[in-house]
């Protein structure tokens, strides 16, 4: 992952546009005309979004012909989703014991 860490990609996935675009991208690997296509959205905010993602590390490129199609890296997904996990966890463990004020 290029950015700097799994809070930065959650801040990154709370962009409702890019959580549409990493939903549409979990049904398969799409090019930035089926991305507009989908979203209603123009092709520049679309190429936006795409370069951040892909500077995250969640989607690739893959250029097929004149076409470039974006799909998800399942992986890093799992590194988030593994680090939520774990924050539940420590909620679940810690519910019950309050931090005693100075």
């Amino acid at each position: 992952m290029l950015i700097s860490g799994t809070s930065d990609v959650i801040r990154l996935l709370a962009d409702p546009m890019r959580a549409r675009i990493i939903d549409l991208l979990a049904d398969g690997p799409a090019c930035t005309c089926h991305l507009v296509e989908d979203t209603g959205a123009k092709q520049p905010n679309i190429s936006n979004h795409l370069r951040a993602l892909r500077d995250a590390g969640l989607v690739t490129a893959e250029p097929r012909g004149r076409f470039t199609y974006y799909r998800l890296v399942p992986d890093a997904l799992d590194g988030v989703a593994g680090h939520l996990r774990e924050l539940a966890e420590r909620a679940r463990t810690n519910a019950g014991t309050p931090r005693e004020c100075p």
